[in-house]
């Protein structure tokens, strides 16, 4: 069944110039099915660069989004237009806006997993893998409000020094792995190494081996001599892992670790988006436009 859905798919990924983009924290068999996978900028910036009309995104609505910011010429898709994110819906535009009103002499610096209408009233955006070298660029300002990630603020904090205006969101599914489970699992692989992303809380991470981006974890598990790594993350990260690094072993740190949001993808959804070319997420232009700022400048940094 599953193969005859691909075959289907992949003639019709070809008849109409599509690309398809899955996020680390998908199903196996969308990553299976995917051109690339990978983070949610990092896809965003490759669409951005193919010759492809459609752009099917396999991820949550965010990442949607920040693909039409960046691609704005091309048709974005995704499986299943629920497929929302949590953390992203903790804060709007309304809520950034009151803060500057607030913190007039702050600028905004908002996680990638923010909506497009937020990122439209941020200075910057940081993923998780940069947001530590974006911030320590960010010298000549006193104050920044960072948002919506506590978890992840925090931690630029600790490796920074930088003291910065917090709002109060998290990514549910990471706030649900405890140090204590994974001190249970250390019992049951003594030699394996903890391996968090800095969405986790901080009695996670300062229990942990490395903190890491989900791109960096693969950086980082790739090059290690260690055969066993307890995965502090989201479990469907594991496939892609175990694919790469066939010899190495990875624990979920919790049963807890699993996205609802990021499974409402499936690979009947995917063929039946494609079919039809529905559920198309396009960011207004007055929007985008600024939206795109946001994004520029952190990518400009980066550089």
């Amino acid at each position: 069944m599953k193969s005859s859905i691909i075959e289907k798919i992949n003639v019709l990924k070809k008849s109409k110039n599509a690309i398809i983009l899955a996020h680390n924290y998908q199903l196996p068999e969308i990553q299976d099915t995917a051109d690339f996978v990978g983070d949610s900028l990092e896809l965003s910036v490759k669409a951005s660069k193919t010759t492809s009309d459609i752009i099917v995104f396999c991820g949550v609505h965010f990442m949607a989004e920040t693909a039409s910011i960046l691609s704005p010429h091309k048709k974005v898709i995704i499986p299943d237009l629920e497929a929302g994110c949590p953390m992203a819906d903790m804060i709007n535009a309304r809520d950034v806006i009151n803060k500057k009103k607030k913190h007039t002499d702050a600028i905004a610096v908002c996680y990638v997993n923010t909506t497009a209408e937020v990122k439209a009233e941020c200075d910057y955006a940081v993923t998780s893998a940069n947001a530590v070298d974006i911030i320590s660029k960010l010298k000549h300002h006193k104050n920044i409000i960072f948002l919506p990630d506590k978890n992840l603020g925090s931690f630029v904090t600790e490796k920074t020094g930088k003291e910065m205006i917090l709002m109060d969101g998290y990514c549910p599914t990471h706030a649900k792995i405890t140090a204590g489970e994974i001190l249970n699992r250390k019992k049951e692989h003594p030699g394996a190494l903890v391996v968090s992303h800095p969405e986790c809380e901080s009695e996670v991470r300062n229990i942990s081996d490395i903190v890491a981006s989900t791109s960096q974890m693969c950086k980082f598990i790739r090059e290690s001599n260690c055969r066993e790594f307890i995965m502090a993350t989201e479990e469907g990260l594991n496939h892609r892992l175990k694919k790469e690094n066939p010899d190495k072993n990875f624990y979920p740190a919790s049963v807890y670790g699993v996205c609802p949001n990021m499974k409402k993808n499936t690979l009947e959804k995917l063929l039946w988006t494609l079919e039809d070319e529905k559920n198309e997420v396009k960011v207004p232009e007055n929007i985008r436009a600024r939206a795109l700022k946001c994004v520029e400048n952190m990518i400009n940094l980066s550089t």
